[in-house]
């Protein structure tokens, strides 16, 4: 058996940079084992698997996310990826796409220029109580527990500056111990209005190179604290990305651009 693939680096407009995510067509759902199985041979953070539906004569997908351990709740890369693959090379005509997904409801994804808009759920992160000890040796600069907060199985540290954020070496093993969170630091940036890492090992990513889940969280905080709803962000991360994130109510919208950069077929 053969299966479409695509990878495409998400939330940059480079090869090579962003988050690369696979892209897996597919007629019907395969068993949950082997789509597992195809994540982990793809081995990149995300991948992405999509099966078309009709309701009222309008086509639409179901839409799931997969790393190379497992099944995720939410994923804006791999979302957006999906959406490049969809509106640029199997509906080309299409100006937007609609994805259905077992925990984060219906998302959508419009053609916004050259740029793909995201329409995701605001998750408002809520103050920790204490610094968990795996988080405390885990990174190397640990804010104080005021400055750490939680929001959809993430811990999120605040740090004062840029700069602190790029020179942040994690303990990955130390981090995986806090499973089911993953952990994103965040700071104001010095060309964008903030900046971000985000570390998920204890999912088979040690670091993210640009997460748009977390953004979910991230753009309520900020537009909080910085007073405007329009951000634009940037995610220090050896491949880096980009992202341009607007509160919509109790939505988040998430614009990046997307490359196509290897199409082809998976023999499973």
């Amino acid at each position: 058996m053969r299966i479409p693939l695509f990878h495409v680096d998400a939330f940059t407009n480079q090869p090579f940079r962003g988050n690369p995510a696979a892209v897996c067509p597919l007629p019907e759902w395969l068993d949950d084992a082997l789509l597992l199985k195809v994540a982990a041979e793809n081995n990149l953070s995300e991948t992405a698997f999509f099966v078309p539906r009709s309701e009222h004569g309008v086509k639409h997908y179901d839409l799931r996310w997969f790393t190379p351990r497992r099944e995720v709740r939410l994923c804006g890369h791999a979302t957006l990826a999906s959406a490049h693959v969809i509106l640029n090379l199997l509906q080309a005509g299409l100006q937007t796409v609609r994805f259905e997904t077992r925990f984060s409801g219906t998302l959508t994804v419009s053609k916004d220029g050259e740029k793909l808009a995201m329409d995701f759920p605001a998750m408002f992160a809520k103050a920790c109580a204490s610094l968990p000890e795996a988080l405390i040796q885990g990174l190397e600069a640990t804010p104080c527990p005021s400055h750490l907060l939680e929001a959809n199985d993430t811990y999120i540290a605040v740090y004062e500056n840029q700069a602190a954020i790029r020179n942040i070496r994690p303990d990955c093993a130390r981090l995986e111990e806090l499973h089911p969170f993953a952990v994103a630091v965040t700071a104001p940036g010095e060309e964008s209005d903030f900046v971000s890492r985000y570390f998920a090992p204890s999912y088979g990513i040690p670091e993210d190179p640009v997460t748009g889940s977390a953004h979910c969280a991230l753009t309520p905080f900020w537009t909080k604290r910085l007073g405007k709803t329009q951000l634009y962000a940037r995610q220090l991360s050896e491949r880096g990305g980009e992202l341009w994130c607007e509160m919509a109510g109790n939505r988040v919208v998430i614009k990046g651009n997307a490359v196509l950069t290897l199409q082809g077929t998976l023999a499973i």
